[in-house]
């Protein structure tokens, strides 16, 4: 999976720790680990975020944490199962985390405080 994600990537981090390998721009956008069940074939659990909901049957498990943001558990069972429907969808999560971060700094650009007055 890493040979196939690092040249993808200009700005791309690898953070290897106990548990998980963890894929980051300025932001995490997935995620590499073991199950913590017991799997047949020991299988790599690719986790990703996006903005939407994956309809696919290779999604092991899908969550929406917050409103909009959806995290997706793909188990991988093969190395052929590293294909273009999951770079694909690396890719995507990758876009996405970029984005939260544009959105982030332009909503910080147009919000105003404007203090409270409680004694009018």
């Amino acid at each position: 999976l890493m040979d196939a994600l690092e040249p993808r990537y200009d700005d791309l981090h690898i953070k290897v720790q106990k548990t998980q390998i963890t894929l980051t721009n300025r932001r995490v956008f997935a995620c590499a680990s073991l199950p913590r069940k017991k799997c047949d074939g020991q299988p790599l659990l690719v986790t990703v975020g996006l903005g939407y909901r994956l309809d696919s049957p290779r999604v092991w498990m899908a969550v929406e944490p917050y409103p909009g943001r959806w995290t997706h558990h793909i188990l991988v069972r093969t190395p052929e199962e590293i294909d273009g429907e999951l770079l694909a969808w690396i890719d995507e999560a990758y876009a996405f985390a970029n984005a939260k971060g544009q959105m982030r700094k332009k909503y910080a650009k147009k919000k105003t405080c404007q203090p409270k007055n409680s004694f009018e």
